[in-house]
């Protein structure tokens, strides 16, 4: 065997001791090494990232993995979600006189007969949302603005004594109200939808357009509000996905802006607090049932 590449060994050299403690090899730490990157308080109290252990066998990024916690090894070798503390969840909930304000929108618990057609069984609900009232108020002026201008013109027609011009105005103002109707329920059945996988646009009367986001593409997310929004409470929502145009990017009109912002950021960064509030709220029910 030939000898190893590299310079010929020098004791005056004075960069030796640098290189040699440059070269020095990481020492692995087992797990019965105490605490540190072991089996102890350590990185590794979660799913690891090695070729035993894959993105498949942790917590994938849709459900307890998102948050960043670590996970708890149990005696049987698998994984065990972290756990929230009441204090944790204190700030979420109201006290019992209902004086303290919540942090986000109370969880809905059943989606409507027009939002459930949309949903699969392995997802989980969390809210639905119309939009805000001032996103008819287009249709409502026109249709104000309309019935006062022709209603003035068919009077003044009446006393003109022109029969077929009056009925010419008034099939014009019906045509102009079954258009504001169909605007009314047009912002009825437009639905803003949160799960714990996606979120989701649902409208339309005759033609249904569903636009659907998955949570993991969302890259960036923001709200904007106008200072009149600022007042009647409603805003924008903006979603990036990946520096790609989507169908659901820009929402407007959303009400509480602010408390449904948090309500998507829990969903896709602390999911854990979301079911531990649900099994919480699911479990008070049922004592105040059988006490009752």
């Amino acid at each position: 065997m030939g000898s190893p590449s590299g310079p010929p060994f020098d004791p005056d050299d004075p960069d030796r001791e640098r290189r040699e403690r440059d070269t020095e090899p990481i020492p692995r730490v087992g797990p019965d090494d105490g605490p540190g990157y072991g089996a102890g308080a350590g990185l590794s109290d979660g799913p690891s990232l090695s070729d035993d252990v894959g993105y498949g066998d942790g917590p994938g990024y849709a459900g307890q993995g998102r948050s960043g916690r670590a996970w708890i090894r149990d005696p049987e070798g698998g994984y065990q979600p972290p756990q929230i503390s009441e204090d944790e969840l204190a700030g979420l909930r109201a006290d019992a006189t209902g004086s303290t304000p919540r942090r986000v929108l109370p969880l809905e618990d059943e989606p409507s007969s027009l939002v459930a057609r949309y949903l699969f069984p392995t997802e989980r609900y969390r809210g639905e949302w119309k939009r805000h009232w001032i996103h008819l108020t287009t249709p409502l002026l026109i249709g104000a603005g309309t019935t006062f201008a022709l209603g003035y013109l068919s009077g003044f027609l009446a006393k003109q004594d022109v029969p077929e011009m009056t009925t010419v105005v008034i099939v014009l103002w019906l045509a102009v109200m079954f258009w504001v109707a169909w605007k009314i329920g047009d912002w009825f059945f437009d639905r803003f939808i949160l799960t714990n996988k996606r979120v989701m646009v649902v409208n339309g009367i005759i033609t249904r357009r569903v636009a659907m986001m998955p949570l993991l593409r969302v890259t960036d997310m923001k709200y904007e509000q106008s200072p009149l929004g600022r007042v009647l409470n409603y805003g924008t929502f903006v979603l990036e996905s990946a520096g790609q145009e989507q169908a659901l990017r820009e929402v407007k009109h959303l009400p509480n802006p602010n408390e449904l912002y948090l309500r998507v950021v829990e969903e896709m960064y602390e999911p854990q607090a979301v079911e531990a509030r649900l099994s919480s709220s699911k479990a008070a029910e049922d004592s105040a049932d059988d006490g009752s």
